[in-house]
């Protein structure tokens, strides 16, 4: 079972702390296998808004495939006040880098890498507030600006205070699929979003902003079926509406009838299997339940601008 080590340092910042600690627990809820672990050089530490942490854990002794959270801490908008972490800490942060553990920060964590040599050479980021600093106080960090979490090798780290969640749900999305993180941020009633380079939001959230029940289980279905023919009768079964009155419902609430939906899935599935190399494009539009390849590069180039060989050719 991966291990989750948030380490707590004193004036820690909540929902720094408790963003990523929740997207964590609702992944465990949904059936994700994490044990969380909260620790610190001390078992009580009070927090920046004044709420004292107590029963914290030791530094533990983590293993590769467990994950190591950095939350920020108060730095009232110069982190140039951050004290230096204690020595344990450096020490601890410093073997787990070089077992080559996945270490993370929020926020003014970054500092507490800096401090431990860990941003030498490496993208990163923080909160936009505190980029120019972070830049100045470690110059051999490649700081980068607007962006919601960078990751270079086996370190990780993340803007400010909610983009903590982002992150736990972009590791979440790497280790369980997209489809699990994206029914995650939607009981979580958050927004999935990824890396700069890659698209601002998941497709598996895109078309939810509505109330109607029956569209959502419908969506729901066609997620986990998306390279499948089924019947409209079947979906219209689902929504417990007809057929006729299901297609005007769905076209109401997410602008697209069901079938155009289910196109975007395949071809969202499509996108994220281009990266495969050894798949042929042949092969894809199969998995992907297109009637044939020509239709598939078809639809390919009208909803996303360039050919699936154009965009392999962008990929590379």
């Amino acid at each position: 079972m991966p291990r989750v080590a948030f380490l707590i340092l004193e004036g820690v910042h909540l929902l720094d702390l408790a963003g990523p600690v929740q997207v964590f627990s609702e992944a465990e809820e949904l059936g994700a296998d994490y044990k969380l672990i909260h620790c610190s050089v001390k078992p009580t530490v009070k927090s920046a808004q004044g709420i004292t942490l107590a029963d914290l854990a030791p530094l533990p002794d983590l293993l590769p495939g467990d994950l190591l959270l950095v939350a920020g801490c108060k730095v009232g908008g110069n982190l140039r006040t951050m004290p230096c972490p204690p020595d344990e800490v450096i020490h601890w942060l410093q073997e787990h880098h070089r077992r080559g553990i996945s270490i993370t920060s929020v926020c003014s964590g970054a500092g507490v890498l800096g401090y431990a040599g860990l941003l030498q050479g490496r993208k990163c980021t923080t909160h936009h507030m505190l980029t120019d600093q972070l830049q100045e106080m470690f110059p051999k960090a490649k700081v980068q600006d607007n962006r919601l979490y960078v990751t270079d090798g086996n370190i990780t780290t993340s803007a400010g205070i909610a983009s903590g969640m982002d992150m736990a749900l972009h590791f979440i999305e790497q280790q369980h699929g997209a489809i699990f993180a994206a029914k995650l941020a939607r009981g979580m009633v958050v927004y999935h979003r990824r890396q700069g380079m890659d698209l601002q939001d998941s497709l598996y959230m895109q078309y939810r902003a509505h109330l109607h029940s029956g569209v959502h289980r419908v969506q729901d279905y066609l997620i986990e079926h998306a390279h499948e023919q089924v019947p409209l009768s079947n979906l219209a079964q689902l929504a417990h509406l007809s057929p006729r009155h299901l297609t005007r419902e769905f076209k109401e609430h997410t602008g697209l009838t069901p079938l155009q939906y289910q196109q975007r899935l395949r071809l969202e599935k499509a996108r994220q299997l281009m990266q495969n190399r050894n798949l042929t494009v042949e092969r894809i539009s199969e998995m992907c339940g297109f009637e044939d390849a020509r239709h598939f590069r078809r639809l390919y180039r009208e909803l996303l601008g360039v050919s699936p060989r154009e965009a392999r050719a962008l990929q590379s």
